[in-house]
């Protein structure tokens, strides 16, 4: 395995990093509590990744087994007790656990401790999941969706379900 092209051919660097501090609201709070803070888009990571913390309250939530066909993800538990399914059992994940899933590999996360937990999310290479995340909100918050236009959501997004 070798290093990629270069993306970058100026014979100088350039002053271009970003930084967000911890104490950033989050960008997103679903009606559960559970917030999402945007760490690094797709769009800011020019298509190369996309990062965000995902907190979860102590009231159960995640979704269930589903696969991706376009990007993968991966997980870092950072404090808690995750719920962390790899395809084939279901593991307590704690803090400093990682799991990395490929392309259409079997996933899902639960918070079922009873306590908060929080985790870093990565999908590579980078993907417009805030919409996602979003619609998943609006959603949560009561919006209607037949049961066609469900399906078409989670298939713009990626999301096979099992």
């Amino acid at each position: 395995m070798s290093y990629p092209e270069s993306r970058y051919t100026a014979a100088t660097g350039e002053v271009s990093a970003t930084l967000r501090r911890r104490e950033h609201e989050p960008d997103l709070t679903y009606p559960s509590g559970n917030t999402v803070n945007y760490l690094a888009t797709a769009a800011s990571t020019n298509g190369q990744f996309g990062l965000y913390r995902w907190e979860m309250g102590p009231t159960p939530s995640g979704p269930g087994p589903h696969f991706h066909k376009t990007i993968s993800e991966s997980f870092f538990v950072l404090s808690g007790t995750v719920r962390l399914y790899d395809g084939a059992t279901w593991i307590d994940g704690r803090p400093g656990d990682f799991l990395f899933v490929p392309e259409g590999g079997i996933h899902a996360f639960r918070n079922e401790s009873g306590e908060p937990a929080a985790m870093l999310l990565m999908f590579a290479p980078g993907a417009p999941r805030e919409d996602y995340f979003e619609g998943l909100a609006e959603i949560g918050r009561g919006r209607q969706l037949t049961d066609e236009e469900l399906a078409e959501f989670y298939l713009r997004h990626d999301n096979h379900w099992l």
